[in-house]
């Protein structure tokens, strides 16, 4: 408890010298906190726009099908039975038909997917309900970066081509009913969503299906002749994107950590050099070697502490404001991502984070500390007294 008293207060005592380690210190503290936690919202936010926009609560896909290969997209159909049918009736699953097509906007080719959905549905986000009824005029729905992209507005009309499963090519004229937003890439960019049973008629894949999208009601079971994903799996690639996003952010977030480290082990290096005889003094009163590093290795573990304090003071404020607006990506808008990103990122901080940055702070800051404080083992009380290093 002495060397606790002691080392505040010679701490303290130091005045500028001190507050500018504290304030380095502060600075990477809560920079640390603040990227994590935007990385952390982000990567929350993405989860939860792509399950809504896409994924729901899992997929089931049958056995052919390969996401990234889009050779087996012509053979992966499948009827769907009784059972699932009841299950798209109560509004429990979405079949979704996948078929490649070329599509002609104002005579250009470009490559895009047709995707074959219930305008009923209600499990997943996209505007089903605005595709009408089809009166001999077949209507399709594409999202604001699809619609740039082609250069298409609402009420545009779209060629497009495809080969049914006989393959034999088709071609037919697409009306465009409505363009949505959507913050998601792969729903948007290239997709083309018409009603199921006109994409079921075009392939002459008549109550066939690519893959089952379940909603929250639905009890996951095994259904003859599909595959389960779960989320874990198809939100793996988006993990794996941002976890390295957050790896290269924490190089610069330990180059700050270290040049404030670094003036901290600075400070204690010259410290020892200036008070020698505060040292002898300290020895020379009845206090072991061992008490006296103690001292000096508080006195720099102290700098956490303080910065710590300090960083909450202005960092609090700060952050709790950024939750609340957000941090605008707007910017971005006209940028090409393959990743979610919403108009504004939304930081999480979690109590673990703030948890395990404040240890790293303060484990690190004491160690740095104690470096420098060995060399207090080595002296001798007399010539500590004298000023003498040894």
């Amino acid at each position: 408890m002495l060397a606790i008293k002691l080392a505040f207060k010679n701490l303290l005592g130091a005045g500028l010298r001190t507050w500018l380690n504290v304030t380095a210190l502060s600075f990477a503290f809560v920079l640390i906190i603040f990227y994590n936690g935007m990385i952390d919202g982000w990567n929350r936010q993405s989860r939860r726009d792509t399950q809504a926009w896409e994924t729901g609560q899992g997929q089931y896909w049958l056995p052919s099908y390969d996401r990234y290969d889009p050779f087996t997209i012509q053979d992966s159909h499948f009827p769907m039975s009784e059972e699932i049918l009841n299950e798209v009736n109560k509004k429990n699953l979405v079949p979704l038909l996948i078929a490649q097509a070329t599509a002609y906007p104002q005579g250009r080719m470009t490559g895009v997917i047709l995707r074959g959905i219930d305008p009923d549905q209600t499990v997943l986000k996209l505007p089903t309900q605005t595709l009408p009824t089809s009166n001999g005029t077949y209507y399709a729905i594409i999202g604001k970066q699809m619609a740039r992209s082609a250069n298409l507005s609402v009420g545009d009309n779209l060629l497009v081509r495809w080969r049914d499963k006989n393959g034999t090519f088709d071609a037919r004229e697409i009306q465009i009913a409505s363009i949505f937003k959507c913050d998601v890439p792969s729903v948007d960019k290239g997709q083309v969503y018409i009603s199921l049973d006109n994409l079921q008629e075009m392939m002459g894949m008549e109550n066939e299906a690519t893959m089952l999208v379940a909603g929250e009601n639905f009890q996951m079971r095994d259904l003859n002749g599909w595959e389960f994903k779960d989320n874990d799996f198809l939100l793996a690639d988006m993990d794996k994107i941002i976890q390295a996003k957050k790896v290269s952010g924490s190089i610069m977030q330990a180059l700050l950590l270290i040049i404030a480290l670094i003036a901290i082990f600075d400070t204690q290096v010259l410290s020892i050099f200036r008070r020698q005889k505060e040292i002898g003094t300290y020895i020379a009163l009845g206090m072991t070697r061992a008490q006296v590093v103690g001292i000096f290795t508080v006195e720099g573990g102290a700098h956490s502490i303080l910065a710590v304090l300090l960083g909450s003071v202005y960092g609090i404020p700060i952050l709790l404001w950024l939750n609340k607006s957000g941090i605008s990506m707007s910017y971005t808008e006209n940028m090409d991502f393959d990743l979610p990103l919403a108009e504004s990122i939304f930081p999480y901080y979690s109590i673990r984070l703030i948890v395990i940055t404040i240890l790293i702070v303060v484990v690190t800051a004491t160690i740095v500390s104690y470096l420098p404080a060995r060399k207090i083992s080595k002296m001798k009380p007399t010539e500590a007294l004298k000023g003498k290093l040894q």
